[in-house]
């Protein structure tokens, strides 16, 4: 039963901005969850962009560092991440995933994590 919906990509001009919105359902009332972006260009390894643990503490891929931020509407069971300043190689599929437990692995592994997203295309155009 448990759902995780992604949205907001789109096709934006280099120095653009996009919002992407992850909803989760389904899990048990209190479930505390590990979340994450991913990202995925055609014929690549998919890759961390940003992470957020159970305390709200974030990390961030060295080359989104500074431009994209992730946050967290614990209300909504929402995740977010801002994206400023857009570049050509910022183009990719974006995934959410979440998982309950981190398994004893760095939340920038995509083992740690169940459950994903259908993914939202970002485009990023000069």
């Amino acid at each position: 039963h448990e759902r995780v919906v992604e949205s907001g990509g789109g096709s934006v001009q280099v120095g653009g901005s996009l919002r992407l919105s992850c909803v989760v359902s389904g899990f048990t009332a209190g479930t505390t969850l590990y979340m994450a972006w991913f990202r995925q260009a055609p014929g690549k390894e998919r890759e961390d962009v940003a992470t957020i643990d159970n305390a709200g503490a974030t990390t961030y891929r060295d080359s989104v560092k500074g431009r994209f931020t992730i946050a967290k509407d614990n209300a909504k069971n929402t995740l977010y991440l801002q994206m400023n300043s857009l570049k050509p190689e910022d183009t990719a599929t974006y995934y959410c995933a979440a998982d309950p437990r981190r398994w004893g692995l760095p939340l920038t592994s995509v083992y740690v994590y169940n459950y994903w997203g259908q993914g939202t295309q970002v485009t990023v155009s000069s």
